[in-house]
This record gives structure tokens, C-alpha cells and sequence, in this order.
């Protein structure tokens, strides 16, 4: 049985302005930090509730009112990794009002984070568990808000003005992060390549990527 009675008056209470039991966004973010850095650390598997508290610098019973389970803190956890990188992509193409020069950016910024050790490994640990938490693996790949839902938006603003010729948009956004991920994904998520690849390199694929799209799709008065 979960003791509570260590849990703060600051996170038992909305009285004078404190938050109630499990609604501090900061706590909760605190909670979570250590998560990862447990996760990362020892793996999902081997890491307990206890290493989750030593790591996060928050009593058990605080720990249980956040969250219920190691399954589900770690769910929360990758959400608000996957919600906070679409966040940022979002804004990405929101500020670029060239087509070519929004899909590079998009582009390199997609490779840098499908590459990136924690990501790697994230995902690594979902397929790990996917017999076990099939909703997770299903929400970490295909969210309600997920990157072709993005670049799908990013596709018709510039279809609507002309610049683009694309009857299939889904088809299109999809055949882009193909193009953009190229092999990099495949060989960093099965170990055949150590380290994220060089801008050069990155560079080099995805103008090959953006120059293959706008072939395809591009107005020809706009190529």
C-alpha cells in the first residue's frame, strides 16, 4: 500500500494559490526529468519507482500521486517529448514563407531529431514494449498531432496560394519525411550508426529531398 502521508502540503492543497494533489505543472515536469534520466540509465525494464524518485529529488508519495505506474509515467513522458518536438516544427514552418526554404529547414530539423541519442533509444524502448503497451507504441507513432499532420497543413497553404501542384497532399507529406530520413533512421535505430550524421551530410540529403519534391510537385513557373 502506497503511503501518502509524505506527500507536500504544497501539492495537497489549492488553498492560497497552491496547486492541488498532482496539478503542479513543475512538479509534474521534475517527476518527469527524473523519469528520463532513470530510463536512460538503467532501461525501462530494470528501472524501479525508487530509482524514479532518488533521480527525480521527489518523495514516493508524491511520485504516486502524479502517476500510478512506471507504464504510465513513462507514457507521459515520451508524450511530452513528441508533443514538445511537434511544437517546435510547427513553429519552423509557421515562420518560413518560402516553400523550398520551409521543407530544408523542416528537413534538417527532422533529421537532427529522428537521429539523437535520446530519441534512439525512446524508441528503441517503445518497440521493446510494444507487446505489452500497444497504446503507447500507437500514440508515439501516429499522435493526434504528429509530423505529416504538420508538414500536411504546411502542403495546402502553399497549394491553395499556387506554388504547389499536388492532388494526393498525404501521399506528399509522407513521400517528403521518407525522402528526409533517408537511411539515417534505420541505421541509428539498429546500431549501425554510432552517431547522428554530420550537417554536411545532412545538408546533402535533404537538398537532394527538397530538390526531388519541388521536381515533382512544384508550380513550373515557381522551380
Amino acid at each position: 500500500m502506497t503511503d501518502f502521508s509524505d506527500v507536500s502540503m504544497e501539492e495537497s492543497t489549492s488553498a492560497g494559490g497552491r496547486w492541488a494533489a498532482g496539478e503542479d505543472p513543475a512538479k509534474r515536469k521534475q517527476i518527469l526529468d527524473g523519469a528520463r534520466r532513470a530510463f536512460m540509465k538503467y532501461g525501462f525494464d530494470a528501472a524501479s519507482m525508487n530509482d524514479i524518485t532518488r533521480e527525480a529529488g521527489v518523495s514516493k508519495g508524491t511520485l504516486y500521486v502524479y502517476f500510478a505506474n512506471k507504464e504510465e509515467l513513462f507514457a507521459a513522458m515520451i508524450e511530452s517529448e513528441r508533443a514538445a518536438f511537434v511544437a517546435a516544427m510547427r513553429t519552423t514552418l509557421a515562420e518560413r514563407e518560402d516553400v523550398e526554404a520551409g521543407l530544408h529547414d523542416f528537413g534538417m530539423d527532422f533529421i537532427a531529431h529522428l537521429t539523437d541519442e535520446k530519441v534512439i533509444n525512446a524508441m528503441r524502448t517503445v518497440l521493446g514494449v510494444r507487446d505489452r503497451m500497444p497504446a503507447l507504441c500507437q500514440r508515439f507513432f501516429n499522435g493526434p498531432e504528429n509530423l505529416r499532420t504538420i508538414l500536411r497543413d504546411y502542403l495546402v497553404r502553399y497549394v491553395e496560394a499556387g506554388k504547389l501542384d499536388i492532388s494526393d497532399i498525404d501521399l506528399a507529406a509522407a513521400q517528403f519525411l521518407d525522402l528526409s530520413s533517408g537511411s539515417f533512421f534505420k541505421f541509428r535505430l539498429f546500431g549501425s550508426m554510432e552517431k547522428p550524421p554530420s550537417k554536411q551530410e545532412a545538408e546533402r540529403v535533404i537538398n537532394g529531398a527538397v530538390r526531388m519534391f519541388m521536381a515533382t510537385y512544384g508550380v513550373a513557373n515557381d522551380r
